[in-house]
Formats: structure tokens, C-alpha cells, sequence
């Protein structure tokens, strides 16, 4: 009873394949040129896969239009050219620069380039954001109080104002 319950679904493919070669022998016997549609189960899953819903992921339409960018421009001067130098006037002359500021003390280091520097002179102080003038009162060269600073040495002035570095020092004539 079992054997009888169970249906093998082998035998019944063949015996179909087998009906479809006679069918199609039967109409070449015939002198008919029909040819018989082959059934194929790849139609069957595309058709499932045809089913789904395809989502596409894009973003939403944007109502203002876009404007066309301006060219990119380099700021500065041209590469290759030499940046200008700022001019001291007809009665200064450039005597230093100074290397550092203590601000808890108010003294500029300055390093003597060119000439020679005393105490009773005046000085005039310019850089990006300084500029100022004052009369030198105090200098101090390796701890100890100068009167006089020549080329090649780095004094320290007590100043009136903020200096930075890279502050150029003219002396007025």
C-alpha cells in the first residue's frame, strides 16, 4: 500500500517528452513544417523576479537653479614676482628687526643690522599691524644697561607698544 500511495514524478516527465516526439513525428510524417514550443522553467523565474518592484534610490528634484562658478583666482601676487618692500622715508634709515617680544615686560629684542644704534634716539617701529615711534630710554645688551649698540649685536629696547617679530626698526633722522 505505500508503493502505491508514492508517485515518482520521473516517470511522468518522460512519458510527456515521449508524447511531445510523437506529436511532433506524427506532422513531419505529414509534410506539415511546424516546429513545437519548448517549454523552459528560466521564463517561469524571470516572470517571478519581473514581479518585484524595483526601487531606485535618487534624490529629489532641486527647484532653484545652479549657477555657473567663477574661475578660480590666486590670491596674492603673480608667482615668481618679488613681494614690495615697504619704503622708510627720506628722513629714516633701517637699523634692525625684531627677533622677539616679552609682552609682561614691554621689551622688544632687536637685532642690529645696519649702522648704529643710542640711547636718545628715535625710532620708528612698522610691521603688518604695528606702527609706532618713541624715543630709545633704556637698552640692555647680555643683561647689562648700553648706551650705544652696533651692527651684529641683539639688544633689548623697552617699548611703548606691542611689537611683533619680523617688525622692521628705522632710526629718525
Amino acid at each position: 500500500m505505500l508503493k502505491s500511495k508514492k508517485k515518482k514524478p520521473a516517470p511522468r516527465k518522460a512519458a510527456k517528452k515521449t508524447a511531445k516526439k510523437k506529436s511532433i513525428k506524427k506532422t513531419a510524417a505529414a509534410g506539415k513544417k511546424t516546429v513545437a514550443k519548448k517549454k523552459t522553467l528560466k521564463k517561469k523565474s524571470l516572470k517571478k523576479k519581473s514581479t518585484k518592484k524595483a526601487v531606485r534610490k535618487t534624490r529629489p528634484a532641486r527647484a532653484r537653479e545652479i549657477a555657473p562658478k567663477p574661475p578660480m583666482v590666486e590670491p596674492g601676487p603673480p608667482p615668481g614676482s618679488i613681494p614690495p618692500v615697504e619704503e622708510p622715508a627720506l628722513n629714516e634709515e633701517a637699523v634692525g628687526i625684531v627677533t622677539h617680544y616679552y609682552s609682561h615686560l614691554g621689551v622688544a629684542v632687536v637685532q642690529i643690522n645696519k649702522g648704529m644704534l643710542n640711547t636718545g634716539e628715535t625710532i620708528h617701529i612698522t610691521g603688518h599691524t604695528t606702527d609706532f615711534t618713541q624715543m630709545v630710554e633704556s637698552m640692555e645688551y647680555e643683561h647689562r644697561h648700553v648706551d650705544q649698540a652696533s651692527a651684529g649685536q641683539s639688544v633689548g629696547i623697552r617699548v611703548k607698544d606691542h611689537a611683533r617679530e619680523h617688525d622692521i626698526v628705522y632710526r629718525v633722522k
